[in-house]
């Protein structure tokens, strides 16, 4: 018999969840986005899904993931939408956009640059990648940068590029005035992103575990705060994913908690965080 998950408030009793369940969903979640669900996570897990099984109504974890194995369709898009966690800022490790903008001044304006954020979640990163191109090199700046997630939810955030003041001030108020557009009456207390960011960005929806990427020759890959999700054998695989979409001595951004020394083979470290392609 199962033992049932003790739920940390009375709201968390109102759908019984087990162990069989949570592994099942530890299950799911591995082989559709490759997310290696630590045991501790149940009560994020519960959460997350009994949420959705009220809006699918669903009385039971069993009867919405038998739901979704039997004819899952767009629900696993929404499955896996509850699953991944969005924890992002403007210029996020800030040493990452000191490093690209290095990069961009020893190549020189004529340089056309193609960058891959590829967790780019409500679209920080790639605005942040983009104000350091413009701030660089000017406005004529020549960068396209190619901008993914899992998460539909957080890319369609990223496609309106609106934000709260809240998450907007730490940018200071030179780069508020220049890059985006402050809003007014039902709008007061956020900011659009102007046009001359937006259109540097094309944004679409990618599994790194699934997904075919057709991007090749990067002179940059973000891929920061995703891989310590992933177990070792999948870490290895995307790297080796990323390692061909970036073309000879291009760098990889990682997250500050990611070690990938093991695999010298494609990557070598080059500064904090930072890698440089092998080959």
């Amino acid at each position: 018999m199962s033992a049932v998950l003790p739920p940390p408030s009375p709201v968390e009793r109102e759908v019984p969840f087990d162990t069989r369940d949570f592994e099942r969903v530890r299950t799911l979640i591995r082989a559709k986005a490759g997310i290696d669900l630590h045991p501790g996570k149940q009560n994020m897990v519960y959460g997350r899904l009994s949420r959705r099984l009220r809006e699918t109504r669903h009385d039971s974890f069993r009867s919405y993931l038998d739901a979704l194995e039997r004819s899952g369709g767009e629900e696993w898009q929404e499955f896996i939408n509850c699953l991944t966690t969005n924890l992002t800022s403007f210029f996020r490790e800030s040493h990452h956009f000191e490093t690209l903008a290095a990069e961009m001044r020893a190549a020189g304006p004529q340089h056309a640059w193609r960058i891959w954020s590829c967790a780019a979640s409500t679209g920080e990163e790639p605005y942040s990648i983009a104000m350091t191109g413009l701030e660089t090199l000017g406005p004529a700046c020549k960068l396209a940068i190619d901008a993914s997630d899992i998460d539909t939810r957080v890319l369609q955030h990223a496609r309106d590029g609106i934000y709260t003041m809240e998450n907007c001030n730490p940018l200071g108020e030179a780069r508020l005035r220049r890059f985006f557009l402050r809003g007014a009456g039902n709008n007061a207390g956020k900011a659009r992103v102007k046009p001359e960011l937006q259109k540097m960005i094309s944004l679409r929806p990618f599994n790194l575990i699934t997904g075919t990427w057709a991007g090749k020759d990067y002179d940059a890959v973000f891929c920061r705060n995703v891989m310590i999700y992933f177990d070792r054998p999948t870490q290895r695989l995307v790297l080796q994913k990323l390692h061909a979409a970036v073309k000879p001595g291009g760098l990889l951004f990682v997250g500050h908690s990611e070690n990938f020394s093991e695999h010298r083979d494609l990557f070598t470290l080059t500064g904090k965080t930072v890698y440089r392609k092998v080959g």
